[in-house]
């Protein structure tokens, strides 16, 4: 029921209460009732505190180089990789966004085998790497909407705009709606529309008129909705979070160091997936954050207790 929950969750539906806790969860919790850190004295050593960005910076750099490996191969011809994030060749082998090419063989009525071989090879990379990574370690558009949120923070910080969130359901809407568009016109509204590869394209092969659909999308982020493109439309993400729903690679919650002060879900692109740190909510001792989770480590960066790392199932943290 875990999954089917966390599938649920993803699609849309509010996270909701565990119905049962195992014996430990329920041990830490009695003891949690009533005393514990307070959070006051926790939050005023938070705020005196050096803030640390270990990972945030080490996937800024993964997500730089993957995209500077596309535009140096370009510039200098070398072939090492060819064409952009939506399609692409590595050393000769093929590689496509999966739900780019669903759309494509959907518009087409065909499918091409070329397309096969890249979309299965991306879901086995993404799916063994877990959760929707793919948007916080590779997606070009995640990082320039990442340094919009900064601003768009400080703004709201300042009480110039305010966040207007819509209803995560509105992201398996489109998801559908764009698959029978393309199924019914022939025409892939999405490809069109998507930053991802828009900015993809113009890293690699120069800037064109696509990026001002770019722009007016950070601009809505800034001043109306937070994280408005990522959290509530692309279907990218969505499927990819599906792919890795069973990856061994996560970040997971340790409940007994847990001062429940909610620093991470501050910082959380999805703050749904760290419902668990809430204060009585965890299910287990230690539990996996859901398969919405992108992975970003801005959360493992934040945590005064460190009760959030990442880990490989059977391994451990992963340092």
């Amino acid at each position: 029921m875990g999954l089917v929950a966390d599938f649920a969750t993803m699609l849309g539906r509010a996270p909701e209460r565990p119905k049962h806790k195992t014996d430990a969860a329920e041990v830490i919790h009695g003891r949690k009732r009533g005393g514990g850190i307070k959070i006051q004295q926790l939050l005023e050593e938070i705020a005196g505190a050096k803030k640390v960005h270990t990972w945030r910076n080490r996937r800024w750099a993964v997500l730089i180089g993957i995209n500077l490996l596309f535009t140096l191969s370009y510039w200098f011809d070398v072939q090492l990789v060819e064409g952009s994030l939506t399609a692409s060749r590595f050393l000769g082998f093929h590689m496509a966004d999966v739900y780019s090419s669903f759309l494509v063989a959907l518009a087409q009525h065909h499918i091409p085998v070329n397309l096969v071989i890249g979309a299965v090879t991306v879901m086995v990379l993404w799916g063994l790497i877990g959760g929707r990574a793919y948007c916080s370690w590779a997606c070009p558009y995640h990082l320039v909407a990442e340094w919009a949120e900064m601003l768009h923070v400080k703004l709201v910080e300042r009480g110039i705009v305010f966040d207007h969130p819509f209803h995560r359901g509105i992201r398996t809407v489109l998801w559908v709606l764009f698959a029978l568009l393309a199924l019914i016109t022939g025409q892939t509204l999405f490809l069109t529309l998507n930053p991802i590869g828009i900015l993809s394209r113009a890293v690699i092969y120069g800037p064109s008129l696509a990026l001002i659909w770019v722009l007016l999308l950070l601009a809505f982020e800034v001043v109306y909705s937070r994280r408005a493109w990522c959290r509530y439309v692309c279907p990218i993400g969505l499927t990819y979070g599906v792919i890795g729903a069973a990856s061994p690679i996560g970040v997971e919650y340790k409940l007994e160091a847990c001062a429940h002060e909610g620093e991470c879900r501050k910082v959380c692109e999805v703050p749904h997936v760290l419902d668990i740190t809430i204060k009585g909510r965890a299910p287990d001792s230690h539990v996996d954050v859901g398969p919405d989770c992108t992975r970003c480590g801005l959360c493992v960066d934040i945590c005064p207790t460190k009760s959030l790392d990442y880990k490989i199932k059977g391994l451990g943290s992963l340092l």
